[in-house]
Formats: structure tokens, C-alpha cells, sequence
């Protein structure tokens, strides 16, 4: 009798329904205020100033700030493509084992990394002081014909940025395995045919990043070439505030053309950063929009991420 009662089932029981009751911030909320009050001054301390917005957008579109900003535009390219192929030639020398080119690339990166780029530009200006005529043997020219504005910013600007970019690729080379280097050479390539084929084919994916930055930041840059009289965007913008004395709606109107210029480059890097993440991540980083729409949903949730619908 005793077995028979101990073999009954005992009435299963259902467990209760777990209620989740998502955690209250009230931080984000006084801070979200806090940030809303502050927007608010600003704008209300620049809606009270002495300054004509509606000359702005009759101005966003003129013939000289548009011819500026591809000035600014051409001359960022130029500079940037030189600052990139000599920055890789000095990033090849400053791992070379030969100690002479090892020390020039030193020394190279030492000396424009340490001064200014106006300094650099203007150094260049100025250089018929030092070399009054350019003699090559097949060409003669006073130095003041050749280095015109435009070449004085190409050189101030582009081998400055050499300096940088050969920390960058210097650090790119380093970031690969020295097991492909090794693997390279019993397969019976040179190092030329391994730095071409091997290495810098994967030391992009740590390369792009910082050179994207570093493009962006020439497009700024390139307004200190109007220490050079070079016509550029804020050379440009400077000379229609000296006629029409709308000064600091001028340098509205450059402000927007940069933003513009930036933004479609950072959008730009970002795909590219994106594609040469493919070989190196599983789960690809969002998108600008699938970022902004999650952001969205956060915000409007107020809740943790990990919780968010």
C-alpha cells in the first residue's frame, strides 16, 4: 500500500509568469533636459547677434566660393596622393635595415612632424631667398615664377602629411604576422613582391582607417594655404567679406562648404572601412542609417540596449 501511494505523481504546478519591468533612468531623462536648455541658449544667444542669416544663402552658391571650394577640393587630393606615396617609400626606409635610409626617414619625419604647416608653407614661399634661380640643366626659371601659390601649397601640405602617413603605414606593415614574410620568401618572392602582394594587401585593414582621418582633416588644413595666396575657400570667402562686409556670414558660408565636403568623405571612408572589415570580422558593423534607426528606438524607449525593441 505504502509503494502504491509513493508512486503517484505529484500535481504538477505552473510556474508564474515572469513580468519584466524595465528600469526606470531618470538620469537620462535630467540629462536629456540639461543638454535641450543648454542647445537652447546657444541658439538663442546666436538668433539675438548682429548677423544677417539671410545673406547666407544668396552667398552659399556664388562663383567664387564655389571655384574655392574645388580649389580646396583639388588641392586636398593633390596633397593627399603625394602624402601617401611618400609616406609609404618613408614608412619602406624606416624599416630597412640599412641604417643610412633609416635615419634620413628618421630624421624626415622628425623634422616636419615638429613644425608647424603654416611654418612649412610659408618656408616655401619665401624659399627664392635661399635659391634664388631653379637650374636643373634642361630647365631655368627664377624661383619665384616657378613656386607659384598652388605648388607652394602641394608641397607644404603634401610632405607634410608624408611625416604622418608613414607612421601609418609603418604601423600597418608591423601589424602583419612576420610568418607571412616567412612564407613569402620560401615560395621564392623578393621583398619587393612580398611587401606588393602580401603584406600591404593586409595591412590595409589597419591602414584606411587613420588615412581616411587624415584626408579629412587635409581638407581643413588646406585654409592655411591662404597664408599663400592661394584662392581657396577661405581666401575666397575673405574677398567677397571685404566687399559686400559680411564678414562673419562668410565664414558661415565656409563653415557649411567644409561640412559638406567632410561629411561626404567621412560617408565615403566608412563604406571603405566597412568593405576591408569583411576578412576580419563576423558580424559587420551597422550601417550610418541602421545606427540612427537604432539610436531612435532607444531614445524613444528610454530603456538599457540590451532590452531595447
Amino acid at each position: 500500500m505504502t509503494d502504491t501511494v509513493d508512486k503517484i505523481p505529484a500535481p504538477s504546478v505552473p510556474p508564474e509568469q515572469i513580468k519584466a519591468i524595465p528600469v526606470r533612468h531618470y538620469g537620462r531623462w535630467v540629462s536629456g533636459v540639461v543638454v535641450i536648455g543648454i542647445v537652447a541658449l546657444i541658439g538663442i544667444a546666436f538668433s539675438n547677434a548682429n548677423i544677417n542669416y539671410s545673406v547666407i544663402p544668396d552667398y552659399l552658391f556664388d562663383p567664387g566660393i564655389v571655384s574655392g571650394a574645388w580649389t580646396t577640393l583639388y588641392i586636398s587630393v593633390l596633397a593627399m596622393v603625394l602624402g601617401v606615396a611618400l609616406g609609404v617609400i618613408l614608412a619602406v626606409m624606416r624599416l630597412s635595415s640599412n641604417p643610412v635610409t633609416s635615419t634620413v626617414s628618421w630624421f624626415y619625419i622628425w623634422f616636419f612632424r615638429g613644425t608647424p604647416v603654416l611654418v612649412q608653407l610659408l618656408l616655401w614661399y619665401n624659399i627664392s631667398l635661399v635659391f634664388p634661380v631653379l637650374n636643373l640643366g634642361f630647365y631655368k626659371n627664377e624661383m619665384n615664377q616657378v613656386m607659384t601659390p598652388i605648388l607652394t601649397a602641394l608641397l607644404g601640405l603634401g610632405l607634410n602629411e608624408a611625416a604622418y602617413m608613414s607612421e601609418i603605414v609603418r604601423a600597418g606593415i608591423q601589424s602583419v604576422d612576420e610568418g607571412q614574410t616567412e612564407a613569402s620568401h620560401a615560395l621564392g618572392m623578393t621583398q619587393g613582391q612580398t611587401l606588393r602582394r602580401v603584406i600591404l594587401p593586409q595591412a590595409m585593414r589597419v591602414i584606411i582607417p587613420p588615412t581616411g582621418n587624415e584626408f579629412i582633416n587635409m581638407l581643413k588644413t588646406s585654409s592655411l594655404a591662404y597664408a599663400v595666396q592661394l584662392p581657396e575657400l577661405i581666401k575666397k570667402a575673405t574677398d567677397i567679406s571685404s566687399t559686400s562686409l559680411a564678414v562673419v556670414e562668410m565664414y558661415f558660408v565656409a563653415c557649411i562648404w567644409y561640412l559638406f565636403l567632410t561629411t561626404i568623405f567621412s560617408i565615403v571612408q566608412y563604406y571603405i572601412e566597412r568593405r576591408y572589415a569583411r576578412g576580419s570580422t563576423r558580424n559587420l558593423p551597422p550601417t550610418p542609417f541602421q545606427r540612427l534607426k537604432k539610436n531612435l528606438r532607444m531614445f524613444g524607449s528610454f530603456r538599457r540596449p540590451e532590452v531595447a525593441r
